[in-house]
């Protein structure tokens, strides 16, 4: 299932909803919009046969595309400063009446390095993670870099077919039940993960995907630190489970809390810390690369750096 960690079953994407960015859809946005539909297709699972080298192309043709079909629908022909424009894409978001919380502020995060390649982050208002995807000699070119796939997904996550609506959740309810060979009563079962997965979507009707990966990241971390099973061994339902972190922000307590359980798991089994941290890096990097959304994998590492830092030099030698 969703929540199942980094590498579960990618969901189907949804058929209908409005576009924000206008009223009537620009075809240079629609041309955008279509490149990365087929990025998106290309790259996912069911495109595994393209070699890694076509796998970049598409994918940096895809960015190019709609980072210039925004270009053209906002301003007009002509060169565009991708940090400007995602910043003003999100700004734009939050005067037509989107729900950002935190306001429309694009957060970037360098990786410190001192000499190429560099590698910059991007944290989008939800809560959204990108990174730069290119091999990048400067700093200001790796903002670039992660400022042009956070546009793409930004802007290709306001087509129609990024909305999770009725139709949506019937089609993907039935690829679970054919995926995992479920039975029609797991549906109505909140108990079964069939259930669960069926909760989770109609309790984000009329969200995008965007908006569902951001919570389903909590989901994620919760399965991929323990969490999930040593709740059901306290007898919590999974219906019980699902409300409470539905409504739960990931946050420094959330955060350092998964810290602890890790650092508990150091005194149990010497360097399991390191040895996570070493797949939870590589994952990031592969991810990155490939134009993924982020979240999940910097948070995973993210913590797991945390815990590092909090054991003395004689604990974390191996």
């Amino acid at each position: 299932m969703a929540s199942g960690g980094g590498n579960g079953r990618p969901m189907p994407a949804p058929r209908t909803g409005k576009p924000l960015l206008a009223p009537k859809p620009h075809p240079p946005f629609q041309q955008g919009a279509a490149a990365a539909a087929a990025a998106a297709h290309l790259l996912g699972p069911q495109g595994g046969n393209l070699t890694e080298a076509r796998a970049k192309t598409v994918l940096k043709e895809a960015v190019d595309a709609v980072v210039n079909s925004f270009a053209k629908h906002t301003h007009g022909y002509g060169r565009v400063n991708v940090v400007e424009a995602l910043q003003e894409f999100w700004q734009m978001k939050l005067e037509r009446g989107a729900d950002l919380k935190n306001g429309a502020l694009v957060v970037y995060k360098s990786e410190p390095a001192s000499s190429p390649p560099y590698v910059c982050y991007v944290t989008l208002p939800g809560g959204s993670c990108f990174g730069s995807f290119q091999n990048c000699s400067t700093k200001a070119e790796a903002r670039r870099s992660a400022a042009k796939i956070a546009l793409m997904n930004s802007v290709f996550n306001e087509h129609p077919s990024r909305k999770i609506t009725d139709d949506f959740i019937d089609k993907a309810i039935r690829d679970a039940l054919a995926s995992f060979k479920g039975s029609q009563s797991d549906i109505e079962n909140p108990s079964t993960g069939i259930g669960a997965f069926k909760f989770m979507l109609e309790a984000n009707r009329g969200r995008t995907m965007l908006e569902f990966q951001e919570l389903m990241t909590v989901f994620q971390l919760l399965h991929w630190n323990g969490s999930l099973k040593a709740m059901r061994e306290r007898s919590c339902s999974r219906q019980e489970v699902l409300a409470h972190y539905s409504h739960r922000a990931l946050d420094d307590d959330m955060r350092s809390q998964m810290a602890l359980d890790w650092i508990a798991r150091e005194q149990e089994d010497c360097s399991i810390i390191p040895r996570e941290l070493k797949i939870s890096e590589k994952e990031l990097e592969s991810a990155r690369l490939a134009g993924r959304e982020l979240r999940f994998y910097k948070e995973k590492r993210d913590i797991l750096v945390l815990a590092l830092s909090q054991i003395g030099p004689s604990e974390s030698m191996a």
